[in-house]
């Protein structure tokens, strides 16, 4: 595999598990030093230490991203273990399901919070080191649920807001050569879909046979797949591209 991002410092957040996880051992794969964040130290250390197990480069972070003062610290620690900061993937998210008249304000509040203001800060704070630097890349993980889930209002209400600050983004930190992109995947073999399945009594196979019968391709997402399209988003194969949402859904 070629070492696209050699010498570049990656901060993948909820990078201890599913998506964040296989993305950062791409990133390091590909040459990048990645910073491993999670809101548990345990899952972040485990990662980041299979990483460094093939001889490559990785710093495990606990961070609550929806807390200022962590985000600070996060970006901190990391200029301080590799000089600065070039790429920002925010994969850090919460589920916590239920339709309109049952959700209750803390689930509506934790999980808008954690996805879009948890998103803001840490983008906020990346560009301060993008912008003096002319170079970065952030992409945001939304989902298809941005275009409405039953039982998701708080979801997709969030996914949709992700979508919509990283075009607004993309317009302000584009004259200084930082392209913003949100990839928004579909249904993907994760814990998280898995705990989908056990919170609703499915069976988790049925649900993933549904899912790929729905698909055009007839078979579920990966976590592979979700990370191969972020890190081409971060290369300079993609340096022209800004302001887009990239649907991964295995359909038009």
């Amino acid at each position: 595999m070629t070492a696209r991002f050699e010498g570049r410092t990656v901060v993948v957040t909820g990078g201890g598990r599913g998506i964040g996880a296989t993305t950062a051992a791409r990133f390091a794969r590909e040459g990048a030093a990645v910073v491993v964040s999670d809101l548990d130290r345990e899952p972040a250390e485990a990662v980041s230490g299979e990483i460094r197990k093939s001889g490559w480069r990785a710093l495990p972070i606990a961070c609550d991203v929806t807390e200022r003062a962590a985000v600070e610290q996060l970006f901190e620690s990391a200029v301080r273990e590799f000089d600065t900061v070039d790429i920002l993937v925010t994969c850090a998210g919460i589920i916590k399901d239920n339709l309109i008249h049952k959700m209750s304000d803390s689930d509506w509040d934790s999980v808008i919070n954690t996805h879009l203001r948890g998103t803001f800060l840490c983008a906020q704070v990346a560009q301060r080191l993008m912008v003096p630097n002319r170079f970065g890349k952030i992409v945001f993980l939304s989902s298809r649920s941005a275009l409405g889930n039953r039982g998701q209002a708080n979801y997709s209400t969030a996914k949709a807001g992700l979508q919509g600050l990283a075009r607004t983004l993309a317009l302000e930190l584009g004259p200084f050569n930082v392209n913003v992109n949100t990839v928004a995947p579909g249904f993907v073999e994760t814990r998280m879909t898995r705990a989908v399945a056990e919170r609703t009594g499915m069976d988790y196979e049925a649900l993933k046979k549904t899912s790929a019968e729905q698909t055009a391709l007839r078979r579920t997402g990966r976590p592979e797949d979700i990370a191969g399209v972020i890190t081409f988003l971060c290369s300079e194969d993609a340096s022209f591209i800004t302001g887009q949402t990239v649907y991964v859904t295995g359909s038009p």
